[in-house]
């Protein structure tokens, strides 16, 4: 990634807490030193505007430095303060604080900012003895606290408003975002539902029996599926439910020519994924890798969750990706509807990719965050 992007990803979550951030920590410090650059310099014009002439009595090099000196000591501090809490307090607290803003979330912020500027102000004095050009500033103590109050309250009226605004244009964003996956998500629904019954056509005129079985089978796998094909996020453990009940299916359809394996951690299990992620991926791996082969074959799904990621992987020994294609209606629609779903709920951070199975097949691999979006 680019230095400007990176950037510009610290830059978006910036003043948000998360627990997990995309951006490195060298990149958030960065934006900590630019922003308590920018504070250095309203504390300049702070004491230029509070002191006068004055205030620069001294020369700009003996004023100046240490202006900014306290306020990248401030910002280091404030910096610290807000990791800490980041990596100690529970997600439900990191959650409310990024939900809709509240009295009680703008006063937490103005309590925890203000609370890390007295200290860094403290410190800023114990290292530098004063900051030189301030004994000129006409400074009451009572009244420059009840300004320092005044002040501590207007900006969190304006964070408030500024937040509240952005809030609200996220909802409307993530509103956006669930009417284009529903959309995306009524797509597959009725590709899967054609392919079964499709299936089930191919058996009649041959194999009456057999169609009738797996028509009862498919009945049954439609009749427990159908609430959880409209649902916006499932666990994991109930989409590899359906992909077992697929298979066992397709089982009845090929006999001997299909086995398969589900593989996943209990971690991977919890993980939420949108219904129907896999379906289409497997319905590849038997309609153009095992039906396509004189040979027996297998489906091997996996899933594992890794340095916080779900990696889930659909394999199988078919035909592989370069044999010769059928015309078959509706060719490449899924995968395509899955690189939709996943830029459309996760963006850059999802990542799908097929590739070349050794010594013959195919292996679909999703790799997803585990953190909801």
């Amino acid at each position: 990634m680019r230095f400007l992007d990176t950037l510009q990803l610290a830059r978006q979550d910036f003043f948000k807490l998360k627990k997990h951030r995309e951006a490195p920590a060298w990149a958030m410090w960065l934006m900590t030193l630019l922003v308590s650059l920018a504070w250095g310099t309203g504390f300049l014009l702070l004491g230029w505007l509070l002191g006068g002439a004055r205030f620069l009595d001294a020369g700009w090099t003996r004023v100046v430095p240490p202006f900014y000196v306290t306020s990248l000591i401030i910002g280091g501090v404030v910096h610290m303060l807000y990791t800490g809490i980041e990596r100690w307090a529970p997600q439900r607290f990191i959650d409310w604080t990024n939900g809709e803003p509240t009295a009680g979330v703008s006063a937490f912020f103005a309590a925890t900012s203000i609370t890390g500027v007295l200290f860094g102000l403290y410190l800023a004095r114990e290292v530098m003895g004063g900051l030189p050009g301030w004994e000129r500033v006409d400074w009451n103590p009572q009244r420059s606290w009840i300004s320092f109050g005044s002040v501590g309250v207007l900006v969190s009226v304006i964070w408030g408003m500024w937040a509240w605004q952005e809030w609200s244009e996220r909802q409307l964003r993530l509103q956006a975002k669930e009417a284009e996956l529903k959309l995306l998500q009524a797509q597959i629904e009725p590709h899967y539902l054609f392919n079964t019954l499709a299936n089930v056509r191919s058996l009649i005129d041959c194999e009456p029996a057999a169609a009738g079985e797996l028509l009862d089978a498919f009945t049954d796998h439609l009749r427990a599926s159908l609430t959880i094909m409209r649902a916006d996020s499932i666990p994991l453990a109930q989409e590899l439910d359906m992909v077992g009940h697929y298979l066992k299916l397709m089982q009845l359809r090929m006999c001997e020519r299909l086995s398969f394996r589900i593989e996943a951690d209990e971690a991977a299990r919890q993980v939420q994924v949108p219904p129907l992620l896999l379906q289409p991926l497997v319905e590849n791996a038997v309609h153009h890798g095992l039906e396509c082969s004189v040979d027996a074959g297998e489906i091997v799904v996996r899933a594992t969750v890794q340095q916080g990621r779900l990696r889930i992987s659909v394999e199988d020994d078919g035909v592989g990706l370069d044999a010769p294609r059928p015309a078959r209606k509706g060719n490449g629609v899924a995968t395509k509807n899955i690189r939709d779903r996943l830029s459309a709920r996760w963006g850059d951070a999802a990542h799908f990719q097929l590739q070349p199975r050794q010594p013959r097949g195919v292996i679909a691999t999703l790799d997803l965050p585990t953190s909801p979006t």
